[in-house]
């Protein structure tokens, strides 16, 4: 099988073929088969059963006596798998066909003799080039086909990861010595388009502190796609989890132990011309990431890596570009509540834990930490209990300082924990930081 080809003028004792090495397609029989009880007896036949049971028997004795098996039976059903038109037979690639990115693409290549006389000395090259690009796949300059005989041919295999999309060619060139001792070069080129195979579209939405990212992997082949792998690969300061229906799976949990699950997987299966699948992940902050980079704000959530298979096994490999999110704006100084009791009681004091970090690349404090009292918050359910200011020492560049406040409800139900400050003494600056939290308050 030759592809399409462009060959310089004049007459060469060599020619160039090429095939596509890939999986087989199943080769589909298109004529309409038929039960003939289907022709013969209507729809309300079948109400008799002794009718429908001798009808059946008369068909099929007349069938043994019909001796012209080559055409009258060959539209019958024979059997249940007659319908589907798979013939049972396999069907060779006659082309190129589609190629996607991901895949990689191997071919066979034949540099035949056509001429009467044997060719000396030839030097094989084998190139694929895009539109940024020219890869090398062989080159025999080192060691020539010392000769190829009248009829004879060289035969060998390439094979090329495919990166890029759009316009390829594969381009075949020899050098030789005709009979005439003539050295004569033959380039060939084989053209082929690299096509898409799927395509991935995100949204990302931030809920207070936690950043969701939600993919959509859709496919563009005319085959369905079984997914082998779709991991989400977050960048250094994030961590994801993957939520599913009922389970919530990180995406850095260990291999199972058990086999049998892993046999029994069932893979996600993408239909051919559009089908869809949906991923979903829960993105927070790194806990192991710390000093700058950590509070760099940068924007960049992580990369996916696809891996897939075919109908007949051939994989495929794709992966993304970074993924960006909203730009993260982080603040100077922050505060955070990380435990109160389960249980808090009317008028009797608690402690409430929590933590100041420095998110800058200077020394910050001595700090203050009180409760605001503005006009319209006189009167808060949850106030200090005790001395009305924690003094809290200098915090070096990303380092942090874990603190406690003695505090006390005024009221019963579900109340809020608001208000608290802290103040920068050196540079005169107040920080309002804790965002609002609900306890429930219950009686004695």
């Amino acid at each position: 099988m030759s592809a399409t080809q462009t060959q310089t003028q004049g007459p060469h004792s060599l020619a160039f073929r090429v095939m596509r090495l890939c999986k087989p397609s199943f080769h589909v029989d298109p004529p309409l088969r038929i039960d003939p009880f289907d022709l013969l007896a209507g729809e309300d036949f079948s109400d008799d059963p002794s009718s429908a049971s001798l009808f059946r028997r008369l068909v099929s004795s007349a069938d043994s006596l019909d001796s012209d098996l080559s055409y009258r039976n060959r539209f019958l059903l024979n059997h249940p798998t007659d319908p589907t038109g798979l013939s049972g037979l396999l069907l060779l690639p006659q082309s190129f066909g589609a190629i996607y990115l991901g895949e990689t693409f191997c071919s066979y290549i034949s540099v035949n003799n056509s001429s009467t006389s044997e060719v000396r000395d030839v030097t094989i090259k084998a190139e694929i080039q895009t539109e940024r690009q020219r890869i090398l796949l062989l080159d025999t300059s080192k060691s020539p086909v010392e000769s190829i005989r009248t009829a004879g041919r060289y035969d060998f295999i390439v094979e090329h990861d495919v990166k890029e999309l759009g316009a390829h060619t594969l381009v075949c060139s020899a050098l030789y010595n005709d009979a005439d001792g003539e050295r004569k070069y033959l380039p060939q080129f084989f053209k082929f388009v690299v096509a898409n195979p799927l395509s991935v579209r995100t949204k990302v939405r931030v809920v207070k502190e936690t950043t969701f990212l939600e993919a959509c992997i859709e496919n563009h082949t005319k085959a369905n796609l079984f997914m082998d792998q779709v991991d989400f690969e977050p960048a250094k300061q994030w961590t994801a989890v993957r939520l599913q229906n009922e389970d919530c799976h990180s995406a850095e949990d260990p291999p199972t132990s058990d086999l049998s699950a892993l046999i029994h997987k069932s893979p996600v299966i993408i239909r051919s011309g559009g089908g869809i699948h949906n991923y979903l992940y829960k993105l927070n902050p790194s806990a192991d990431v710390s000093g700058p980079t950590k509070f760099q704000g940068s924007n960049i959530l992580g990369k996916f890596q696809i891996t897939w298979r075919t109908n007949l096994g051939e994989p495929g490999r794709l992966q993304t570009q970074q993924i960006l999110g909203a730009p993260v704006s982080r603040k100077e100084i922050n505060m955070r509540v990380v435990e109160v009791p389960a249980v808090i009681h009317l008028n009797r004091p608690f402690l409430a834990y929590l933590n100041l970090t420095n998110q800058t690349d200077r020394q910050l404090g001595p700090f203050e930490v009180s409760l605001s009292q503005d006009e319209s918050q006189m009167e808060k359910p949850v106030g200090i209990n005790g001395l009305q200011a924690l003094m809290l020492p200098r915090i070096e560049a990303f380092g942090s300082n874990d603190f406690q406040l003695n505090l006390i409800a005024s009221k019963l139900g579900v109340q809020k924990i608001a208000g608290i400050t802290a103040l920068d003494t050196r540079e005169k600056k107040t920080y309002e930081l804790v965002p609002e939290m609900e306890i429930f308050v219950e009686s004695d």
